[in-house]
């Protein structure tokens, strides 16, 4: 998938796309970084990861309305209230989860919030982009659905470090070892198309 996109043109509660992941937990960390863009003015999730157990055991979820970013957690929701964001050039997010430390940064800016917990991802995930899941690989509605693009997808089974974060930020094309997006497995069902993505901010050397 490197140097390429998935494109999702339109509303629907049948689009989406099934990443395979390459381990298959349970997790007690957990990082998710990608990169996106979508005019919708409405919420809408950008990973979707659940378990048996939990619906929303990993969620990345966005909505305008509010201009809050929410990670969710084996059910347990932060939000993380934003100031001049609106998602339609493209962005990237990585965020960063453990038993104390819940954090998101958006293209380089990094929210930090300390809380501890005392839980973990449960074990065989089913990750989804493009729909929320309301159940187990299932539950979509329409009206939680993305329209967009969306590339760069990766996941790991621990926390990052800052520094780990800064080198996806400056595209050093760090892989994640649970979703790896240059070695990537997935389905595409319904109205989901793979473009060529062209890097919106290609580093110049003078």
């Amino acid at each position: 998938m490197k140097e390429k996109l998935f494109a999702f043109p339109k509303q629907s509660s049948t689009s989406y796309v099934w990443l395979f992941p390459e381990l298959s937990g349970p997790f007690e960390e957990a990082t998710v970084c990608m990169r996106f863009h979508s005019d919708l003015t409405w919420g809408y999730p950008l990973f979707s990861l659940s378990t048996w157990s939990k619906s929303n055991d990993f969620l990345l979820y966005y909505s305008p309305e509010m201009n809050t970013f929410s990670l969710s957690v084996s059910d347990i929701d932060q939000y993380y209230k934003l100031q001049g964001n609106n998602f339609r050039e493209w962005t990237s997010i990585c965020a960063t989860w453990n038993s104390s430390v819940w954090v998101v940064w958006i293209d380089g800016k990094k929210h930090n919030i300390d809380r501890k917990t005392n839980m973990k991802i449960s074990a065989d995930p089913i990750i989804i982009i493009g729909q929320e899941q309301d159940s187990y690989g299932g539950g979509f509605e329409t009206s939680q659905s993305f329209v967009g693009e969306i590339a760069d997808i990766n996941m790991w089974d621990k926390a990052l470090t800052d520094n780990n974060i800064i080198d996806y930020f400056a595209d050093n094309e760090i892989s994640g070892n649970v979703i790896n997006w240059n070695a990537l497995r997935y389905n595409l069902t319904g109205n989901v198309n793979t473009l060529l993505y062209v890097d919106p901010y290609p580093c110049e050397i003078v």
